[in-house]
């Protein structure tokens, strides 16, 4: 290193990592290069140390640096952290962030005089890339860092900025790539999708060595352990005595409602008033930065935070990590610990808080993983088509091009490396003129041809709308939530807006809010109120529980040597269970059927996931009517799938078999309303749909009415259009985990042990309990609980006691599903 950075070094008391030295060497290589470190391994400024040092031997104006980072407030945070260095050693470097957050008056002077090193997002920069002057601000260019790499690879966020890299290719072919992460499962995978080639060989693959490994522990409540529910409520005099012993922790939830409950249930009890906050996404930029600049500052000893704090912020004073409820994937767990002392060579401390009985379980899998060096995460999967309809229309505003150089252009991106010519036509013909059934249509005719073969823009509102709509994630209808005379406190979704009346109450930016009704497009609200208080839930906010931990699990259960590690508690569950029935196996599929309270009930432990096992009970109960059982209805959880039905199941055999993923898939898919609202959202992020349009705001509703009458002209009149063709492609792939049921069906071929039994087992408990928490009216919380009450003894043989809240705020979770068709017994029926 030069002499100048030797001695900052020296004068930090720090010595160069080797990696550190190794990214030097491949960027005066001129490589590109991937760099796995783990969390405190000063990867940040590994990948900013080569373009430091390049601006200090070569000054020079105009933009050589730029960083894409997932998160707003994680660029915000290294801009911070870059600033100590360059003003430390006198660099003649500015450094700037641009995201949706960034003033008009300094985007503008951004394009006019850009720093020399540019911080933004994957959104900021597709808007960039669509400026007419985009050549001359990145024709420049020499590196591109991508940090967390992994988190935005195989995702629609990542398909847009792998479009983006690959243009950027085209205006500044010199410039060198970086990327940057801690947890990777798939090396090669990610090599090639970062790849300005798309070929893995093109980028040199640096790990780092050495780091210390984490202090892992798991924190149950005091007495009796639950046995079902997910939000952990039960453990919050526990994680308040952590906080205390700490400097600073954080609190990561899985969820924002669950966010809002825990820092409920912390300030409820916090007698000494120390000072704790909540983050999540949903809160405003305000609000956000004023917890992230007292973290900073050191005047909090605790924040309660969803996935906004996951990636790569260095808070430096957190000492603890405290994760409530399951981890759901090994890569995920690890990217939090991570965030405690944030120094490599430092064990970071992290305690897991399971809300039940089964999330106790999956915290011992993710524990195994960890120590094993065993890692999860799929490996991405090729770009969406509406990703790159949205990108072909940013490029025409950029300026004309011709169909086979941007064709070249988008198959050197790895995420579209397979495109077919075929598929690519079909979408340049869609954000031409919408296809053939749309043609006739002016509103979507946005691009021609001119008599040369250039595909031109038609015209500036064209352009407008774009950037106004640009952006691959798409959300329910958000209402902002104002203070009566006060500021706006963030978004909820408009839904559960709507589902309140003047006077109730709920939670929302840890305070109890009532609400006074709306005023536009905003709902106005006041500190207070006496009615008991909701929480807003999200839509898709749970995180599924991934393969190789779901692999863990039943590898645990059906093996008694691995329940050392399990409280006594669990362990006599599982031999309670083993007594009355049997456990389930790693490779197998246990079903238990038993009769209770004038039904039937099959429990089906797949561990596939919540979303996995939603769709499978769809598709069984739609066979369990063709084979004359009277399906009733399930519930899903991550762990079991449970069905209740009029008559007694027959062979389990006949229901669990693969093609269950034939016709009774394609029937439901086109039943449902699952395919509309996958339609929806592509057509959203494809430009067939507006979410902004100045002046005509629409709601849900007109959203709604808007795509489905477009989507049954287009199954009419055109059903291979390639909008249609990525909606069966994405339902298929995503939102019905169709993948994970086909492994598990192919798993269970052969293997399936039916139990037939005179009463539940003790594992079917907390299944049966979700089952029980139906909203009723009337007196019958108190029947309720005596039915969970008798369903425990009856499990364990009196051995244990049901003494849980049935109905503890926001622990509900989703109504169970009746069966189609199947009407709910009266004394069931809810209000």
């Amino acid at each position: 290193m030069p002499e100048l950075f030797a001695r900052w070094f020296k004068g930090r008391g720090w010595a160069p990592r080797a990696h550190q030295l190794d990214m030097l060497a491949a960027a005066r290589a001129g490589q590109s290069a991937l760099l796995i470190a783990p969390t405190g391994g000063g990867k940040t400024l590994a990948g900013f140390l080569p373009s430091l040092i390049a601006l200090h031997e070569a000054p020079r104006e105009g933009l050589h640096t730029l960083y894409i980072s997932p998160l707003k407030a994680l660029a915000v945070d290294i801009a911070r952290n870059l600033e100590a260095p360059i003003a430390e050693m006198g660099l003649p470097i500015r450094v700037e962030t641009r995201t949706g957050d960034t003033p008009a008056n300094r985007r503008a002077r951004q394009r006019e005089t850009p720093p020399q090193i540019l911080l933004t997002t994957p959104e900021s920069l597709t808007l960039l890339l669509s400026l007419p002057d985009a050549a001359e601000m990145f024709g420049g260019l020499a590196a591109i860092v991508v940090d967390e790499a992994h988190a935005l690879a195989g995702t629609k966020r990542g398909d847009q900025l792998c479009l983006g890299l690959s243009r950027l290719a085209t205006l500044a072919p010199g410039a060198r790539r970086v990327g940057l992460s801690a947890t990777v499962n798939h090396p090669e995978a990610l090599r090639a999708w970062l790849s300005p080639s798309a070929r893995a060989q093109d980028v040199a693959l640096i790990r780092a060595q050495g780091g210390a490994a984490p202090r892992l522990g798991v924190q149950l409540p005091e007495g009796r352990l639950p046995w079902g529910g997910h939000m952990g409520l039960d453990s919050a005099p526990e994680i308040l005595a952590r906080i205390a012993a700490s400097r600073v922790t954080i609190v990561f939830v899985n969820t924002r409602a669950q966010a809002e409950l825990i820092f409920a249930a912390l300030w409820k009890i916090n007698e000494d008033s120390l000072p704790i906050a909540v983050h999540h996404g949903s809160l405003t930029v305000e609000q956000r930065r004023k917890v992230e600049a007292a973290m900073a500052a050191g005047r909090l000893r605790g924040v309660v935070a969803t996935s906004s704090l996951d990636l790569g912020i260095d808070w430096g004073d957190v000492d603890q990590v405290i994760q409530v409820g399951a981890p759901k994937g090994v890569s995920r767990l690890l990217q939090r610990v991570g965030r405690a002392n944030h120094r490599m060579d430092e064990a970071s401390a992290a305690l897991l808080v399971p809300a039940n009985r089964f999330e106790v379980i999956e915290c011992a899998a993710a524990l195994e993983s960890i120590a094993a060096g065993e890692l999860d995460g799929e490996p991405p999967r090729p770009g969406g088509l509406d990703v790159l309809a949205q990108h072909i229309l940013a490029m025409a505003c950029h300026a004309p091009f011709r169909p086979d150089d941007l064709y070249t252009e988008v198959t050197r991106a790895g995420a579209y490396a397979e495109l077919s010519r075929r598929d690519f036509d079909d979408v340049l013909r869609f954000v031409e003129d919408g296809g053939y059934a749309l043609a006739n249509y002016e509103r979507w005719r946005r691009l021609f041809r001119d008599s040369e073969g250039l595909v031109h823009v038609r015209g500036t509102a064209v352009a407008r709308q774009l950037r106004l709509n640009l952006g691959t994630i798409v959300e329910l209808p958000l209402m902002k939530v104002k203070l009566r005379g006060g500021p706006v406190l963030g978004e909820v979704e408009e839904w559960f807006i709507s589902t309140l009346s003047p006077g109730d109450t709920f939670r929302f930016a840890g305070q109890v809010l009532q609400y006074e009704g709306i005023s536009g497009v905003t709902a106005e609200v006041s500190r207070g109120g006496t009615r008991e208080p909701r929480v807003p839930a999200y839509g898709g906010a749970r995180m599924p529980l991934s393969t190789h931990l779901a692999d863990r699990v039943r590898g645990i259960l059906s093996d008694p040597t691995h329940w050392a590690m399990l409280p006594e508690s669990v362990r006599e569950w599982l031999g309670m269970q083993r007594l009355k029935s049997e456990l389930p196996s790693a490779d197998g599929l246990l079903v238990e059927t038993f009769p209770r309270g004038g039904r039937w009930y099959l429990v089906a432990y797949c561990f596939e996931g919540r979303l996995a096992h939603q769709t499978l009970g769809m598709l069984a109960t739609r066979r369990m009517e063709r084979l004359g059982w009277g399906p009733l209805g399930f519930v899903a959880t991550d762990y079991i799938l449970a069905c209740w039905t009029a008559f007694e199941p027959g062979d389990p055999a006949e229901l669990f078999i693969e093609d269950l993923l034939g016709e009774d898939l394609e029937d439901w898919m086109a039943e449902s309303s699952m395919l509309r609202r996958t339609f929806r959202n592509i057509a959203t992020i494809a430009g067939l749909l507006e979410k902004h349009h100045p002046g005509a705001e629409k709601n849900r509703r007109q959203m709604s009415v808007s795509s489905d009458l477009i989507y049954d002209v287009l199954r009419k009149h055109e059903p291979d259009h390639i909008l249609l063709r990525a909606t069966r492609a994405e339902a298929a792939h995503g939102l019905t985990d169709v993948r994970r049921i086909g492994t598990m069906l192919a798993r269970a071929k052969g293997r399936i042990r039916h139990r037939r039994l005179d009463q539940v087992s003790p594992l079917a408990v907390p299944a049966m309990l979700e089952i029980g928490r139906e909203w009723v009216a009337g007196d019958a919380e108190e029947a309720l609980l005596a039915e969970a009450a008798a369903l425990v003894a009856e499990a364990t043989g009196g051995l244990e006691t049901f003494d849980e809240p049935l109905f503890g705020p926001g622990e509900a979770p989703p109504e169970p599903r009746p069966a189609r068709g199947a009407r709910r017994p009266r004394e069931r029926r809810r209000r």
